[in-house]
């Protein structure tokens, strides 16, 4: 991890607050995340802005100042920082500023991302970094001046709850969301509550009292998709004895939701991609398109532009999602936001004042803060409802385990660089050995877990010697 930014004072400059975000002088207090239970101040946030330069290779000279807690870096023009060269992957790369620093994350692109001599997937960086991409080389600094996010005033949406900055951050998007008919891409991780997130635009749009309609593009067989999206007249194929509305025209004025939309078929790509753009759509079996008025929200667990720099997914159909993009925050992001969900999980199951106090203690409340929650608010509720079954606090499994701090692998004696690669080196290889594991060393199987290019992945096998 980067070492903690020096703080900045100066009469004119904004402060750091405890966080590591540099906050007004006058706004220190009510920017400053909460602990657990404190209450919150629920005005806008400022993050650290930085800027991206180019010191060698196509565009040199070239420079970025980040307009928000991110930027996306590739030689496609809807980037933030468009480097127009073909060794750049057209979504290369995004950097963004969180509570404990500036990190960036490669998006499978095409010649990997190298931070400092390094070749990395997701990492911390220092004012100062170099950054290889391709053929360019850019440089990462701070800036002593700050952007300012907005956030939402809610503490509520729908059935999420949050007082994180990162959570209303997440309200003030779904509620310019609501407002509108745009179609609407969220991502985040598993169980983080996405469906739950699409459902609460839709209760809180014109479309209310509309049909909302759930299509899961995982859960169906790639060969009954279609049916089930737009239908099929009687006898379009084997078994097929009955006309069919599809969900575009069930969810007629109203929502249709596209849950896990990155495992969408490609032959199925164009025909979504027609019916975003024209809002028309035609039965399996028929000749003629009919109109439909639907709006469009769309959910993943992947990241859609690593999957188009991979060619799984067509590049046109994510812009045409993409034109209201909205994370959906990981709970570990989030640990003060923990209390809130333990009551209203708690209420939605039925407990007791007695239940619920003992599963409210501060000591219980600090171990489920601290834990990792891999599987998000999904694992979290179902922590919650084992206690339930037996009446008391559950030990915490393997996975929601936190791993305790240590500094045993840790060289004090070598310089930080070298100290940083020699982490990296050793993560990635336990990463490789234990993902080919539990893919019985199969490369493309372990590729596709990882969502990383299987070129690039053989290119880290041999990095670190190991053969698959």
């Amino acid at each position: 991890m980067s070492p903690p930014l020096p703080p900045i004072r100066s009469s004119s400059a904004p402060v750091e607050d405890r966080r590591g975000r540099l906050v007004d002088p006058e706004d220190a207090q009510e920017t400053t995340l909460p602990l657990a239970g404190a209450k919150t101040s629920l005005g806008p946030t400022n993050v650290r802005r930085f800027q991206l330069t180019i010191v060698q290779g196509p565009g040199q000279g070239n420079r970025q100042e980040s307009g928000s807690d991110h930027c996306a870096v590739g030689s496609h023009p809807a980037n933030d920082f468009v480097i127009d060269d073909p060794t750049v992957s057209r979504f290369h790369c995004e950097v963004r500023i969180s509570p404990e620093g500036a990190r960036i994350r490669d998006l499978n692109s095409m010649n990997g991302t190298i931070v400092d001599g390094v070749s990395v997937v997701e990492g911390f960086l220092r004012g100062g970094s170099l950054l290889r991409l391709g053929r360019a080389v850019v440089r990462f600094d701070f800036s002593t001046e700050s952007n300012r996010v907005p956030v939402s005033e809610r503490t509520r949406f729908g059935s999420l709850v949050g007082t994180s900055v990162a959570m209303r951050s997440c309200f003030a998007l779904m509620e310019k969301a609501a407002g509108t008919d745009s179609t609407v891409l969220l991502e985040g991780e598993t169980g983080t509550g996405k469906s739950r997130a699409a459902q609460a635009i839709h209760q809180a749009s014109h479309r209310k009292e509309k049909p909302f309609v759930v299509i899961d593009c995982s859960a169906i067989p790639s060969n009954l998709l279609e049916s089930e999206l737009f239908g099929h007249e009687k006898g379009s194929f084997t078994g097929a004895t009955l006309r069919r509305t599809g969900a575009f025209e069930e969810a007629s004025s109203g929502t249709i939701f596209l849950d896990e939309i990155g495992d969408l078929p490609s032959d199925l790509q164009p025909k979504l991609l027609r019916a975003l753009e024209n809002r028309e759509v035609r039965r399996v079996g028929s000749n003629a398109y009919q109109a439909v008025d639907v709006r469009i929200i769309a959910a993943t667990n992947h990241d859609l532009r690593a999957s188009v720099n991979s060619g799984h997914f067509r590049s046109d159909l994510y812009f045409r999602l993409a034109v209201l993009k909205i994370e959906v925050p990981a709970l570990r992001q989030r640990p003060e936001d923990i209390p809130a969900i333990v009551d209203q999980v708690l209420a939605s199951l039925g407990s007791d004042p007695q239940q619920a106090s003992l599963l409210k203690t501060p000591e219980l409340i600090g171990r489920l803060q601290q834990s990792a929650w891999p599987g998000n608010v999904r694992e979290l509720r179902n922590y919650l409802e084992r206690c339930l079954v037996f009446q008391d606090a559950q030990p915490l499994t393997e996975s929601a385990e936190a791993p305790p701090p240590t500094d045993a692998a840790i060289d004090p004696h070598l310089p930080y660089a070298a100290a940083r690669r020699t982490a990296l080196d050793r993560f990635e290889r336990a990463y490789l050995e234990a993902l080919l594991r539990v893919n019985q060393g199969k490369v493309t199987q372990a590729a596709i877990a990882a969502e990383m290019d299987r070129v690039y992945f053989y290119r880290l096998l041999r990095k670190h010697g190991i053969k698959p």
